[in-house]
């Protein structure tokens, strides 16, 4: 399915590309969502009169984005858990976790944002954590895990 990007997408393109996606991907994700529309000759006219538009929005966006990234950048978060005594977590903590106390301290995040390479952290200690704020800008921050015992 030919489509029109109304928002930069990572790994496919940029705003106002005409690229090809399979019809699953158009239709169950990127429509629903306002980052595409079906490239129909109505609406590539449509998308060159609202050009401007989209991008001084998404400009925008992307400063408010760089704006917090700045805030953000080098945050530490102190999280406490229950652990053993050999410094394992019973549980993990999450990307839920991390985005419900950056939420705390300020900083409006949604979860899907939270960027943990190596999964739930399951031990005491220092962690970094990406945080994406925008699909250009990536702030990394450290979770520091403190065990509570039982």
């Amino acid at each position: 399915m030919q489509i029109i990007l109304l928002d930069k997408v990572v790994n496919l393109g940029n705003l106002g590309e005409v690229v090809k996606v399979k019809d699953g991907y158009a239709r169950n994700f990127l429509i629903p969502s306002g980052r595409a529309r079906r490239a129909t000759a109505v609406a590539i006219k449509e998308f060159e009169v609202k050009r401007a538009e989209l991008e001084k929005f998404a400009a925008a966006k992307l400063a408010e984005s760089q704006a917090q990234g700045e805030k953000l950048g080098g945050t530490t978060i102190k999280l406490t858990q229950k652990a053993g005594v050999d410094g394992r977590l019973f549980g993990s903590v999450t990307n839920f976790d991390i985005a419900q106390e950056l939420t705390k301290q300020g900083f409006p995040v949604a979860k899907a944002q939270i960027r943990m390479p190596n999964g739930p952290l399951k031990t005491v200690g220092d962690h970094d954590v990406s945080v994406a704020l925008h699909t250009d800008v990536t702030v990394d921050i450290t979770v520091t895990v403190y065990g509570e015992t039982a």
